[in-house]
């Protein structure tokens, strides 16, 4: 397929970080500062020789501060809806952590009911129906972590849509968080964990085991047959971001990506942007680079589509209308 084909069709996201998609111009606005935005977007991007997920996570120091004040909250996601809309994707989920946006003039009754305004106010100007995943850190304490999910628990199916838990997986292993999950499904939230993303496989199966409905990237799953079994028998979901993990070295240009062995495994793999300005992609480009390099035949990006609204947060309503605005001709 070639780019206006493919830029054309319905799109889903389900695994795209709002500090990290942020648009430069966005930034220098927010933050006043007097660099050109081609300046501003060269500190927003990871080089193009990023070594690791450790200095990947380096780009997201400048974009945080912009997600200080309610409006800003508000208007980061109406400026990343509407890149969204623009290249026709119908169904969004975007996830940050509130707790980088906790301060002396807002709570987490601010934050979530901000995220909540941008959502909404995106549904109406550009048409886009998105959900808002909430984010633990892996680098802070439990206690914090337990707090911001509490906090979440009033807004879950209210625009809240799941739980996630990001950061530096090779410093901070999934067992570590246990108890966070066990809380998350004693309040009924339901949650993704980045895992897999740094070589783990101990760290899929562990979300598999804690009760994940999907995993962020999960590329090492692809080590260990018989956990690819469990994770199929379970639908577990694969949320997978070719140009975000070719960056942070979770694969390399000489090792085969497991898009093409998860999709004819049967697994629930799905296509996603990650970072949009971070690694300066869209859901178009992404998808063009796994037709192009990956292997992926045109009748498969209805399947990555199908496996999308399968393992999306997003109610039955919105999944239904989201299956009618695919042609699958």
């Amino acid at each position: 397929m070639d780019y206006s084909a493919i830029s054309n069709l319905p799109k889903i996201d389900l695994h795209c970080h709002i500090d990290g998609s942020l648009s430069p111009f966005f930034v220098k606005e927010t933050l006043h500062l007097k660099d050109h935005p081609d300046v501003v977007a060269q500190c927003l991007r990871a080089p193009e020789d990023c070594q690791s997920l450790t200095e990947y996570l380096k780009c997201f120091d400048l974009p945080i501060k912009c997600l200080q004040t309610a409006d800003a909250i508000t208007d980061g996601i109406l400026n990343i809806l509407e890149a969204c809309a623009n290249e026709n994707i119908v169904y969004v989920e975007l996830r940050f952590a509130p707790t980088f946006s906790l301060n002396a003039n807002l709570s987490y009754r601010d934050i979530f009911e901000s995220a909540i305004k941008g959502c909404k106010l995106g549904r109406v100007r550009y048409g886009i129906e998105s959900n808002i995943i909430a984010c633990a850190m892996r680098h802070l304490p439990i206690e914090t972590n337990m707090a911001m999910l509490h906090a979440m628990a009033d807004y879950v199916n209210y625009g809240i849509c799941a739980l996630d838990l990001a950061g530096d997986e090779n410093l901070f292993a999934n067992i570590q968080f246990a108890d966070l999950f066990k809380e998350a499904k004693r309040f009924g939230i339901p949650f993704t964990i980045h895992s897999g993303e740094c070589g783990s496989v101990e760290n899929v199966r562990l979300a598999l085991e804690f009760g994940a409905r999907r995993v962020g990237h999960g590329i090492a799953l692809f080590k260990d047959a018989a956990l690819m079994e469990a994770c199929k028998s379970n639908r577990l979901g694969l949320e997978l971001c070719p140009t975000s993990n070719y960056q942070t070295h979770a694969i390399t240009h000489d090792t085969v990506y497991p898009l093409r062995a998860f999709l004819d495994y049967g697994l629930l793999a799905t296509v996603n942007t990650d970072n949009r300005t971070v690694s300066n992609t869209t859901m178009t480009k992404e998808l063009m680079l796994v037709c192009d390099s990956l292997e992926i035949m045109e009748k498969e990006i209805s399947t990555l589509y199908r496996n999308s609204v399968e393992i999306s947060f997003a109610d039955d309503t919105i999944k239904h209308r989201l299956l009618e605005a695919y042609s699958w001709k």
